[in-house]
């Protein structure tokens, strides 16, 4: 794991491909976390990964990211803020971490603690951000109709005129609720599917999160991106392809040929020339061609179960 500067400006994915403009995140993740006795939150695990590390993948598009709590390792390179005095508040730790982002016009801001946020969901609140250019932030809505600022797109230049102002006729930001900020701007919102905007503020809520992660119609994906975060892997696999294989090479050899063949074809795509997503298709087709031609030879010789371990 690393932490060091951010990372370089790049265009951001949605889950959906849809190439998003470019923009800059800042996540916060300095609360006091009363509510969970004090632990430090953004480090809580749930699915094996760090929530903070969670959410820096859901924004792993933003062409700077700025963390602003105590400096930590992290799965993504980002900058660190501070906001003074620490544990100032949102209004605070969001002005400083503006000071530290980039230039992008587009400004993603995050709480530290959603499990379930996703690139997807961040493109299309950066999305509907676009739609309007009257708007000037968009704020996610969670599942019992709430509205959820640190889920949200804003434009960065009336967020930090509306930080200023609010700075000037208070004093300071120290305390300062956020209300003050959003009322302030013209905002459109955005229903937040699949739990995207829930937040772990109690144990309770971790050990829901920790509960639907092993939920059967997510855990695969869960366990991949956890693999694809832990190994610093990137490649956006089609891992449909991949059970089949599995399944073919374990029905069609022996069961232990299904992990072995994985690896190899792993293995093929990462040597060939540019690897990626087409050299992973590649290798398992050439794969299950292999494995139905074994699995055609036992069948006509009567020996298909005769396989190493196939009982």
């Amino acid at each position: 794991m690393t932490s060091t500067s951010a990372s370089s400006p790049t265009p951001s994915a949605n889950d959906a491909g849809d190439t998003v403009a470019a923009y800059d995140a800042v996540v916060l993740a300095g609360g006091a976390a009363t509510r969970l006795g004090g632990a430090d939150k953004p480090g809580v695990s749930v699915g094996g990964r760090p929530l903070l590390d969670r959410v820096l993948s859901a924004c792993a598009g933003a062409a700077t990211t700025v963390v602003v709590g105590g400096r930590r390792p992290t799965a993504r390179r980002v900058e660190w803020a501070r906001e003074d005095p620490p544990g100032g508040g949102p209004l605070a730790a969001l002005d400083a971490g503006l000071r530290r982002a980039g230039e992008a016009d587009r400004l993603v801001v995050l709480s530290a603690d959603l499990p379930f946020l996703t690139s997807g969901t961040v493109g299309q609140l950066l999305g509907r951000l676009g739609e309007d250019p009257a708007c000037e932030g968009v704020l996610a809505v969670d599942d019992s109709g709430r509205d959820q600022p640190l889920v949200a797109a804003y434009r960065a230049e009336p967020l930090r005129r509306e930080l200023a102002l609010l700075a000037t006729e208070h004093g300071s930001l120290r305390g300062l609720p956020l209300r003050l900020l959003t009322a302030e701007l013209r905002l459109a919102r955005l229903p937040a599917a699949g739990g995207a905007a829930f937040d772990c503020d109690t144990w309770d809520d971790v050990s829901t999160a920790r509960a639907r992660i092993r939920e059967h119609g997510r855990v695969l994906d869960e366990w991949i991106t956890a693999v694809k975060d832990e190994l610093g892997i990137e490649l956006d696999v089609d891992t449909g392809v991949l059970l089949d294989l599995a399944r073919d090479a374990a029905h069609g050899v022996a069961r232990p040929a299904a992990p072995l063949t994985t690896f190899l074809v792993g293995y093929a795509a990462a040597r060939s020339a540019g690897g990626g997503r087409e050299a992973v298709a590649e290798a398992a087709a050439k794969a299950a061609a292999l494995a139905e031609r074994w699995a055609r030879e036992g069948e006509a010789e009567g020996g298909a179960d005769d396989g190493p371990d196939a009982g």
